[in-house]
């Protein structure tokens, strides 16, 4: 039976499938326009406190200035509330079956109902045409969300660039549309089944239609995607996942191409132009970043008409600093690239945070980046071990980016940076993006808060802190840093000599006024897993002279690092947070606690918290 055919066939019921599949785009064009709404109000409101501080000498220029703003706050307030908490499964080997935050099931949820509602709405009918009516209507269903699932996976994504986010915030969607996909496309296929096994003619009716067994097909990369993409089976080899996931898609699109009738087949054609609008923006952003048509060789090294010269180094026993020289394009503290380093990898990127936020000092040729490499397996022990040899200190890369979407960092009071280990590299440079800003900003404080396991994990970022606290007393920011180094009792290298004991919490939670610490010495104090081990009552910890720098050797209390700065403004506070899915899990919820504990903009007085979590996991 050929599509015509099929689609002849197909009539009686095509009608309100048709209508069904059109009203779901118009409920994700409702929605993409409402998040719009939301982005349009919160530029107002930045433009709005910028200018307050710019013009006049509003002691707090973040808090709500009108009623309209106002009441925004609070609504924003209840939002933050109710999508922040995260449940979290702190037992090894089963911490990655941790479902997502309290917004993103709500979400979820709503998806489903819209899906449900596809699904049953005026098909369960007892008569002779129940079940091919609901296989139809399934098949309508599922063959109507491939165009999200392919526009949501986009790295140049227009759903991302509309509502003001980037791919990777997108990508969770992708996973769970994929998923609904596949229970959407059983329920169409075991309908159909059904039908043919009680006439009794299953094998007869597979022969007579042959596009059936690519839809057998296409169910089955379905469910290939789904387990091939579950986090135990994706951490054995990243590389192995993206190839086969990548060629996986296609295959899918040619499939159910031949599968659906031709009435249906707008829906792959729309697909197919999401994921090539994909592929030819990344081709250009490729070739517009790594081509020079008229290279300047004249100063230092580099100049390279194809590609970028990269300094590789490595520091330690685990970390790989890799120094790009010569990049001609401006990136945003938050963003990230993809790094593709045929020495290393010859058909492999991969993506890495800008672990700076400005032209490095002592490089040239326009702007120089740095990328902190972690060495987990693969790609990044490979290129650890291609740095610890040390032959060939300089080599060509090609990087694609920048990519990510993060938030104006500059029109909060209070700023509160939380990392574990590399994720500094997200967080560092926001902080060398405010104290280097010379436009306005709101920003009076910022604490600063990095843990790691082993000292040499850190010591790239600790050099570049001590640099900022002075130039943070130069433009009056008040800032404060606290490194904790759980394993091993070695203190960074410019930690200095004469140390004093004093209690971690209490260093916490005084705000802005870091220099008076009440003293608690503390003995028998073991170092803990920087994320996953209990609190301690008491910390033991060693401040050095300057009174702004805090040296930890345990876990510190994270609930109180934020408590203090946030008890401590009179504005809004933005907390921003990188690291594994516990420590990231741990702050969502204190955050969300605190939140609804003060009463944030709900007549207490108390202000906003804004949180951006950034989770670093394969």
């Amino acid at each position: 039976m050929d599509h015509s055919h099929m689609s002849m066939g197909t009539s009686r019921f095509s009608t309100v499938n048709m209508d069904l599949a059109r009203r779901y785009w118009y409920t994700v064009a409702g929605f993409v326009g409402a998040l719009m709404a939301v982005r349009a109000v919160n530029f107002y409101k930045s433009q709005r406190r910028l200018r307050r501080k710019a013009t006049s000498s509003v002691e707090f220029p973040t808090r709500p200035s009108n009623p309209f703003l106002e009441i925004w706050a609070t609504l924003t307030a209840v939002v933050r509330e109710a999508s922040l908490p995260q449940l979290y499964i702190p037992l090894r080997g089963l911490s990655w079956l941790s479902p997502p935050p309290l917004g993103r099931v709500i979400a979820l949820l709503v998806y489903w109902i819209i899906i449900y509602y596809m699904m049953t709405t005026d098909v369960i009918v007892k008569d002779a045409f129940f079940w091919e009516r609901i296989g139809y209507r399934n098949a309508w269903v599922t063959i109507t969300q491939v165009p999200l699932l392919y526009l949501l996976a986009s790295k140049c994504s227009i759903i991302g660039f509309l509502v003001g986010t980037s791919h990777e915030r997108l990508n969770w969607l992708h996973r769970w549309v994929g998923r609904t996909m596949l229970v959407t496309a059983s329920v169409h296929g075991w309908h159909f089944y059904t039908d043919w096994a009680r006439a009794d003619f299953v094998e007869y009716q597979i022969k007579m239609m042959p596009s059936i067994k690519y839809g057998f097909g296409a169910w089955a990369i379905l469910l290939w995607t789904l387990v091939s993409g579950l986090a135990p089976l994706r951490r054995l080899s990243y590389e192995f996942f993206v190839l086969q996931h990548l060629l996986s898609a296609i295959f899918f699109l040619w499939l159910i191409y031949v599968h659906v009738p031709i009435s249906a087949q707008y829906n792959i054609w729309f697909a197919i132009a999401a994921l090539c609008f994909d592929r030819v923006c990344r081709i250009a952003l490729l070739i517009w970043q790594n081509v020079k048509f008229l290279p300047d060789k004249s100063k230092c090294r580099g100049g390279q008409r194809i590609g970028h010269q990269a300094q590789v180094k490595a520091v330690g026993d685990s970390i790989t600093v890799v120094t790009i020289k010569d990049v001609h394009f401006k990136w945003r503290a938050g963003q990230h690239l993809y790094l593709w380093m045929p020495r290393v990898g010859l058909a492999e990127a991969h993506p890495y945070t800008i672990a700076c936020a400005h032209k490095l000092p002592g490089t040239c040729i326009c702007n120089s980046i740095q990328l902190v490499v972690r060495k987990h397996g693969g790609f990044s022990r490979r290129l650890h071990d291609f740095a610890t040899k040390g032959k060939k200190k300089h080599v060509s890369v090609f990087v694609s980016g920048p990519y990510g979407a993060p938030p104006r960092w500059d029109i909060y009071e209070t700023i509160v940076l939380v990392s574990a280990s590399t994720g500094a590299s997200f967080t560092l440079p926001i902080l060398e993006s405010l104290l280097q800003a010379r436009a306005t900003s709101c920003v009076k404080r910022v604490e600063f808060l990095l843990t790691a396991k082993q000292g040499e994990e850190i010591d790239f970022y600790v050099s570049r802190l001590h640099e900022l606290i002075e130039r943070a007393r130069e433009i009056g920011v008040e800032l404060g840093v606290h490194i904790a180094v759980t394993q091993g009792a070695t203190l960074p290298k410019d930690a200095g000599t004469k140390v004093q004991t004093v209690d971690v919490a209490s260093a916490s939670s005084s705000g802005s006024n870091l220099g008076k610490q009440a003293s608690e010495k503390v003995v028998g104090s073991q170092p803990v897993d920087v994320e996953s081990a209990p609190n301690p009552r008491k910390r033991s910890s060693h401040a050095s002279t300057d009174s702004h720098v805090f040296y930890a050797s345990v876990r510190p209390d994270v609930e109180a690092f934020i408590r203090g700065p946030v008890e401590a403004t009179g504005g809004e506070t933005s907390v921003v947070v990188c690291g594994g899915p516990s420590l990231v899990s741990r702050v969502r919820n204190c955050v969300a606690a605190l939140s609804d504990e003060r009463a944030v903009h709900k007549g207490t007085g108390a202000q906003g918290i804004h949180l951006f979590a950034e989770e670093y996991s394969f």
